[in-house]
């Protein structure tokens, strides 16, 4: 019972460096816009981030359930498994910051539990692939294209209301307005990213006999909140740099296009229990807004890099964790 102990200890603050990685990873996802229209100074608005992603985060756990409990159960993997996970999935964090490209914490942390599960059970079956593919590989396909889409609507309906009015008058206005949706933004990625973490904590309680049910404790759901917020309050400069104006030259009304989009997105998804990839959504709604005014404003080949990550990150984490659970296992 001490091992069991100190094993989900040691995995409760794996998780807790995974959100916190996941919160200064993700940072850019709320305030990118904001920074580089000058909508908000990027203390302000890394701050904002902070309070509204801690918020977010006491939203639900439906999320959580899927991610720890419906995709590879809790009982088929033992918990150094789990620990292995979230090594593999902090090692891709960190190396697609390093490189300043804004993958999917999300879909990292999913393949590695997936690639690890199979690793250690030598079995495809302990994967639900039916949930699998419903409530993250369809929605790793459809939440980009209905993000771009909804930034290209949002952009030409908004360019249509507001033909009459001057360019600065426009700007001042949805300066103000910018500094709501980039509440509502990190308001919803904390409702769908902290509930991944609160998913791991919540697997390996169950795995080591602590809890007979899957209910994420409150104590969980804080811990998880607290970190991301704090994450989040650190801030990915380099990240911020790339989806701010990396992609597309955004003025304050295109901030808000992107902004308010990708957070609706998000919102519907969390309601279907469906962990996305808020990074994705923003990038393909700021793709969108960018293509409304014209499709070569969108800086293609910056995306093309990006796009490239969101396919390979599944696939590469799910087998560098298996990589780690097969050396693991000739120990264990």
């Amino acid at each position: 019972m001490h091992s069991t102990f100190l094993i989900t200890a040691i995995i409760v603050v794996l998780v807790i460096i995974f959100d916190f990685i996941n919160g200064f990873h993700d940072t850019a996802t709320a305030v990118a816009t904001s920074i580089s229209t000058r909508a908000l100074s990027p203390k302000v608005a890394i701050l904002l981030c902070a309070v509204f992603n801690f918020i977010g985060a006491f939203m639900g756990t439906a999320v959580a359930k899927t991610v720890g409990d419906n995709i590879v159960s809790h009982s088929a993997i033992p918990q150094w498994v789990i620990m292995i996970v979230l090594i593999a999935a902090i090692a891709w964090n960190l190396l697609t910051w390093y490189f300043a490209i804004p993958s999917s914490s999300s879909h990292a942390l999913i393949g590695a539990l997936v690639g690890g599960g199979i690793a250690y059970t030598y079995t495809l079956d302990v994967v639900n692939w039916y949930n699998l593919f419903h409530s993250v590989i369809l929605w790793l396909f459809l939440s980009p294209v209905i993000g771009f889409v909804a930034g290209y609507i949002i952009m030409v309906l908004l360019n249509w209301i507001l033909k009459p009015f001057k360019v600065q008058v426009v700007n001042k206005f949805f300066k103000k307005l910018q500094i709501v949706a980039a509440s509502f933004m990190a308001l919803n990625h904390g409702g769908n990213d902290a509930q991944k973490s609160m998913g791991m904590i919540t697997m390996a309680l169950l795995s080591g006999g602590f809890i007979s049910e899957f209910k994420v404790p409150t104590w969980v759901i804080a811990s998880c909140a607290l970190s991301m917020a704090l994450g989040t309050s650190v801030g990915g400069k380099k990240i911020i740099k790339t989806m701010g104006s990396g992609m597309a030259k955004l003025n304050p009304v295109n901030g808000f296009a992107a902004q308010t989009g990708a957070a609706t997105v998000i919102l519907g998804a969390t309601l279907f229990h469906a962990p996305v990839s808020t990074t994705h959504i923003i990038s393909t709604t700021i793709m969108g807004v960018g293509a409304s005014k014209n499709i070569k404003s969108v800086k293609w080949s910056v995306a093309q890099n990006i796009v490239w990550t969101w396919v390979l990150t599944i696939p590469v984490t799910a087998l560098f964790s298996a990589i780690l659970v097969l050396i693991a296992k000739l120990f264990v």
